[in-house]
């Protein structure tokens, strides 16, 4: 049985829109930033760009120039840094509208209408919530390598290096984010910049309380004096029992986070499974407008249940 020209359309389309979304994400997103130009290789031969790089560049320059003067819009610079990702902001809006794309379509040819507004909705929401669990897990590394930093910074001070050096000496020592960090704090002084500006930024970037405080504790002594290695030895035993503190409260938490992602993700689960299952009973769902209503509602009673929960398990100390 042959199937009709007007199915195999958006069937060839969708496809298409797929591989371009994975060649977009291999050659603008996860491009390595290492590669050595082919005009340093071969200095006789003149570059050439493909013309999917040229595709890619004249979206990019385009969605930059939009761009102009609107840096909070969905993604940031700022955000993507806090998050430890080195592309920029076009790069990623490109390829969040070639994932949208891309599962709209698929989703269409799976499911039909419904299915390809959800995914539609549903990828720039994961690409952003997965924005969201990099910045988290780059900030839980970082204040877990700061009290080992802190007392490398202050050996090192102890044994006579100058702060800058200490801090130089660090940066080479500990891997990302805690490398990373420290080697701006440096090649940021080295061409000017004040040295509690740039660690002042660090703590606003990273989101890191005990970083603001140290920063505070080095521009205090900057300007009374005193010893430095001793003013930062107290702020590490404060930090080292802040961090014993926040671990128990997580592990005190885990339990009540574990309740929440089950209330959250029963449902979602449950009206998939039905979907499979039997699709007689969620055409209601998905085809009428009463069914669009009810999913709409239960979407709204999630996401404020889902708000709920969050403030009763993420208790402040």
């Amino acid at each position: 049985m042959e199937l009709p020209e007007a199915s195999i359309a958006p069937m060839v389309l969708g496809v298409l829109m797929i591989l371009a979304a994975i060649t977009v994400l291999f050659t603008v997103v996860l491009k390595s930033s290492h590669v050595i130009p082919i005009e340093r290789r071969r200095p006789d031969v003149a570059a050439a760009a493909s013309k999917l790089t040229l595709l890619t560049d004249t979206a990019v320059g385009a969605i930059n120039k939009r761009l102009k003067g609107k840096n909070d819009f969905l993604v940031s610079r700022e955000r993507l840094e806090r998050a430890g990702l080195k592309t920029q902001p076009a790069d990623f809006l490109l390829m969040m509208g070639a994932g949208s794309l891309a599962g709209a379509v698929l989703g269409f040819l799976l499911g039909g209408l419904f299915f390809a507004v959800l995914a539609l909705a549903v990828v720039p929401a994961g690409m952003l919530a997965y924005l969201t669990v990099l910045t988290s897990r780059r900030k839980s590394k970082f204040d877990e390598q700061l009290p080992d930093m802190l007392q490398m910074l202050t050996g090192s001070m102890r044994a006579g290096h100058s702060l800058l050096r200490a801090i130089d000496a660090s940066s080479r020592e500990f891997e990302a984010p805690m490398s990373e960090e420290l080697s701006r704090i440096v090649n940021e002084t080295r061409i000017g910049r004040d040295l509690g500006e740039s660690m002042t930024d660090v703590s606003e970037r990273t989101g890191s309380e005990d970083f603001a405080w140290i920063s505070q504790a080095i521009e205090i002594h900057r300007e009374v004096g005193g010893d430095l290695a001793e003013v930062l030895d107290h702020v590490g035993e404060t930090i080292r029992d802040r961090n014993q503190i926040r671990r128990q409260v997580k592990a005190l938490s885990a339990e009540g986070k574990m309740s929440a992602a089950v209330l959250m993700g029963l449902p979602v689960v449950l009206f998939f499974a039905l979907i499979f299952i039997n699709p007689q009973y969620s055409k209601t769902f998905t085809s009428t407008v009463p069914g669009y209503l009810m999913l709409g509602v239960a979407a709204v009673m999630l996401t404020a249940g889902g708000v709920w929960l969050s403030r009763l398990i993420k208790p402040k100390y």
